[in-house]
């Protein structure tokens, strides 16, 4: 804290550990103080040559992205000691995660609206030809117009690995363990397989399952069984789940279709799925009022 990157981003505070990246609020002086988030990656990173040069090439792409329901990236730097950092515009609202945990679960109407605008985002950065490859619900928040009204935001755009995935299933094979458990990646992403936008729609399939219910699909009792069941187990229905909250054979039928596991068997597209979920939730009456 205290410090000026790149003569100027003034670093103000810590706001985030996430273990694998620490983000700080800082001021962007060329912008009048604006608020921006710093996000430093893993030191190690700046050691990986082909690792750094992926990641330029997808912030490059990524400062392309602009749309109300994505978080882009402002600039890519580092230090001069070494530190790779990711400068992005602030974002104020609760994370998604959060939210789902403290009530227990996402009411339909606005979880139907927040999968709106996840897919939205997702699709802008489709048409870049830009895929997330890391949904997840610690990865999009809620924020709130003036009105009340809330929405969502999909962040970190570019900044998830491929690599990851291969790390973990290597982990698997050696020790039996998985430690941090990519819970919310496809099939696919699981097995280093190529990746094109259906992989999005299967996590977002993932983030609006827990949602709505609270829980992921997949049964395990461990880590490691919740990662192999999403490569050899079908997803426990929904109305199966949360029988208690009266879910539509209709609702149970489009996330079926979206956690498949081969990506030809889901929906092409992250709008597609959304205005799938939006007629099973009954987006005719008073939820498509709501989100129009």
């Amino acid at each position: 804290a205290g410090s000026v990157l790149d003569g100027r981003y003034l670093v103000v505070s810590k706001i985030a550990d996430g273990g694998m990246s620490i983000v700080y609020l800082g001021q962007d002086h060329e912008k009048n103080g604006e608020r921006v988030a710093i996000k430093f990656l893993p030191p190690e990173l700046s050691e990986d040559l082909k690792a750094m040069e992926r990641l330029r090439r997808e912030a490059d792409m990524g400062m392309r992205l602009v749309h109300r329901n994505v978080c882009s990236i402002a600039r890519i730097g580092e230090t001069s000691d070494g530190l790779v950092y990711v400068v992005m515009p602030f974002v104020e609202g609760e994370v998604l995660c959060d939210r789902t945990y403290r009530l227990g679960s996402i009411p339909l109407p606005l979880a139907v609206s927040l999968v709106n605008d996840m897919a939205a985002g997702l699709h802008a950065a489709h048409e870049l030809e830009i895929i997330h490859r890391d949904l997840k619900p610690e990865n999009v928040m809620i924020c709130a117009e003036p009105s009340g009204d809330e929405y969502a935001v999909v962040m970190d755009f570019g900044l998830a690995k491929d690599r990851e995935a291969a790390r973990f299933l290597e982990k698997l094979t050696a020790t039996g363990v998985v430690l941090g458990t990519p819970e919310f990646m496809s099939p696919e992403q699981l097995r280093g397989k190529p990746l094109d936008r259906r992989t999005d729609v299967y996590s977002l399939g993932l983030v609006t399952y827990e949602m709505l219910t609270g829980k992921l699909p997949f049964p395990g009792e461990n880590q490691q069984d919740l990662l192999l069941a999403r490569l050899r187990s079908h997803p426990t229905p929904i109305r199966e789940m949360r029988p208690d909250l009266n879910f539509s054979p209709e609702l149970e039928k489009v996330l079926t279709k979206a956690l498949q596991r081969l990506p030809e068997e889901r929906y092409a597209t992250a709008p597609e799925f959304a205005k799938a979920l939006t007629a099973a939730a009954g987006g005719g009456g008073l939820l498509g009022k709501l989100l129009r």
